[in-house]
C-alpha cells in the first residue's frame, strides 16, 4: 500500500519508518510495525498458495482434524505468554494474529484428540501452509484438561518435526570477537560450519530430504526436518538421533570438553573432520579469532593436552618468542598450531590419550554445539519461520544450506526496512505467483520467499501428495479385497 492510497482511503495502518542515527530496539520493532507486517504478509498471493493446500485436505486420505491439533504459542507485549493455543481454521488463526499482533510465534507438536483417520500425512501439507504464513497450527490445548492422563483418551504429543537449535552464545568460550547475544562476521562462520555438518549428516546418514534451515533472527539457527518418518519419531528415537550428534562430554569447568575414544573416528565424525572442521579451524577460525596469539588464549588449548611435559615444553617455547616475533596475530597462531601438531605427532606413542588430541582440539572449537534437549522432546516449541525477532527486528528468513557461506545475519531485512519498502510504494513484501521465474525481483524478502517455495515448500507438498495418494489407494485395495469372495 503506497502512502497516497492510504491517505485516500483514510487507512490508519500507514506508518513512517524514519532514518535512525542511534537505533534502539523499539526503533526496529513495535506493535504498529507488526500490524502492517502481518497484514501484508497474509496477502492475496499467499492465500492462493494456501487454498491449494487446503483443497488437498478434502482428499479422503487426509486427516481433516489435523489443523486443530497443532500447538501455537504467542508471546505478546510486556512478555504476556500464551501457550497451548489452537485454531479450527486458517482464517481463525489469521484473525488471532491480526487481533493481538504477537511479538513472537512459536510452533509446537500435534497432539492427540479423538481422530477417526489413521492417516497423518496431511500434517506435511499443513505444516508448509503454516510455515508459509509464518504461523503454524495448534492443537487443542484449550481443551487439554478435558482429556485424561491415562488410558486410551490421553492428551499427548503424537507428531512433531524433528528440530535442532544452535545458538552462538554456546560458543562464547571459543570466540573472542563477541559474547552473549552479539554476533559479527568473524564469529558467524561457526554457525555456517554447524549447518554444513548437521545438514550433511541428516541427508547422508539418516536419509532425510525435507530439511529447512532458518535464521533465528538474532544469534543462531533453527533446523526443521519435516519428512513423515521424522515427524512420527518417538521421544526415544529423537533422543537417539540427538545423541548421535553428541561430542561434548564436559562442562564449562572442564578444560577437556571433547574425548574421542579409540584408534579412529566414527565415520560421521571422520567425514565432518575432513570435509568441514579441519579446513575451517585452520582457515577461517585462525584468521578471525587468532586462537594461539596470546597467553590467555593458548593456555586454554594447552590444558586440553593430558601430558603436562608437553604443555610445559610448548608454553615455554611460546612465552620466549612472545616479544620477538614481527608476525601478525594470525600468522603467529598458524605457526604455533603447526608446532603443537608436530609435537603431539612425535610423542603420541607416549600415551593413548594423545592419539586424538589434535582432533579433540579441532572439535572443541569448531563442532556444532546443539541444544540437544530441544531435539529430544516433541513438546518443545520453536520459533516460526518468517517471524520477526523482537530484540533485533530482523525477519527469521530461511538459509540455503548449499550456499550458507553467503548468508550474512547482519544483512537480513528488518521490520522497519519492510515498512519503509511498503510506504515507498516500491517492491511488495511478497512475490507474485506470476513472477516466480523472475530472478530480478527487487523485494527485500523476495529471494527468501522464492527459495522457501522452490527448495522446501513445493518438494514437500509434492512428496506429501504422492504419499497420501499411494496409501489411500492401498487402503482402498485392501478394503475391496476384504469384500471379495
Amino acid at each position: 500500500m503506497v502512502r497516497e492510497e492510504a491517505e485516500r482511503r483514510g487507512d490508519d495502518t500507514m506508518i513512517d519508518a524514519p532514518q535512525i542515527t542511534n537505533p534502539k530496539p523499539e526503533d526496529f520493532f513495535n506493535v504498529h510495525y507488526l500490524r502492517i507486517y502481518y497484514g501484508n504478509h497474509t496477502n492475496t498471493n499467499n492465500k492462493t498458495m494456501l487454498m491449494l493446500v487446503v483443497i488437498d485436505g478434502k482428499h479422503p486420505g487426509c486427516d481433516e482434524y489435523y489443523f486443530g491439533r497443532r500447538e501455537f504459542s504467542f508471546t505478546l507485549e510486556n512478555d504476556v505468554y500464551l501457550r497451548y493455543k489452537s485454531f479450527k481454521s486458517v482464517s481463525s488463526l489469521e484473525h488471532a494474529i491480526k487481533s493481538c499482533f504477537p511479538y513472537k510465534i512459536d510452533i509446537g507438536a500435534v497432539y492427540s484428540v479423538d481422530v477417526s483417520s489413521p492417516f497423518f500425512f496431511f500434517s506435511c501439507v499443513l505444516l508448509v501452509t503454516i510455515f508459509y504464513l509464518s504461523f503454524l497450527l495448534l492443537l487443542q490445548p484449550d481443551k487439554r484438561h478435558a482429556y485424561s492422563q491415562t488410558g486410551t483418551n490421553v492428551f499427548t504429543p503424537v507428531e512433531r518435526e524433528l528440530v535442532f537449535d544452535i545458538d552462538i552464545t554456546d560458543y562464547d568460550d571459543v570466540r573472542y570477537c563477541c559474547s552473549g547475544a552479539d554476533v559479527c562476521s568473524k564469529c558467524w562462520p561457526l554457525m555456517t560450519v554447524a549447518i554444513k555438518v548437521i545438514h550433511t549428516s541428516l541427508k547422508e546418514d539418516f536419509g532425510f530430504k525435507h530439511i529447512l534451515w532458518v535464521f533465528s533472527g538474532r544469534r543462531g539457527v533453527h533446523c526443521w526436518v519435516c519428512d513423515p518418518k521424522a515427524r512420527r519419531m518417538t521421544n526415544e528415537q529423537r533422543s537417539a538421533v540427538a545423541e548421535y550428534f553428541r561430542v561434548y562430554k564436559g562442562n564449562e569447568n572442564n578444560a577437556r570438553k571433547v574425548a574421542l575414544m579409540g584408534y579412529s573416528l566414527h565415520p560421521f565424525l571422520a567425514r565432518s573432520y575432513v570435509d568441514f572442521l579441519k579446513g575451517f579451524f585452520e582457515g577461517e577460525l585462525q584468521a578471525n579469532q587468532s586462537i594461539f596469539s596470546t597467553k590467555d588464549k593458548y593456555d586454554k588449548i594447552l590444558e586440553m593436552i593430558s601430558d603436562e611435559d608437553i604443555q610445559s615444553e610448548l608454553r615455554e617455547k611460546w612465552e620466549k618468542s612472545a616479544n620477538r616475533s614481527s608476525l601478525s596475530e594470525e600468522a603467529i597462531s598458524l605457526v604455533r598450531w603447526d608446532q603443537l601438531k608436530n609435537t603431539l605427532q612425535s610423542k603420541k606413542h607416549k600415551a593413548p590419550t594423545l592419539r586424538m588430541c589434535v582432533e579433540e582440539i579441532v572439535f572443541t572449537f569448531a563442532y556444532p554445539r546443539i541444544d540437544l534437549e530441544v531435539s529430544k522432546q516433541m513438546n518443545h516449541l520453536l520459533k516460526a519461520p518468517f517471524c520477526v525477532h523482537p530484540k533485533t527486528g530482523r525477519v527469521c528468513v530461511p538459509i540455503d544450506p548449499n550456499n550458507c557461506d553467503e548468508f550474512d545475519p547482519l544483512a537480513v531485512p528488518t521490520l522497519s526496512q519492510l515498512i519503509e519498502e511498503i510506504n515507498s510504494g516500491g517492491s511488495k513484501m511478497d512475490v507474485d505467483d506470476d513472477d516466480d521465474d523472475d530472478d530480478t525481483d527487487t523485494s527485500i524478502l523476495g529471494k527468501s520467499i522464492k527459495f522457501f517455495r522452490s527448495s522446501f515448500l513445493e518438494p514437500l507438498l509434492k512428496s506429501c501428495k504422492e504419499e497420501i495418494e499411494s496409501l489411500y489407494k492401498t487402503k482402498i485395495g485392501k478394503s475391496k479385497d476384504s469384500f471379495s469372495w
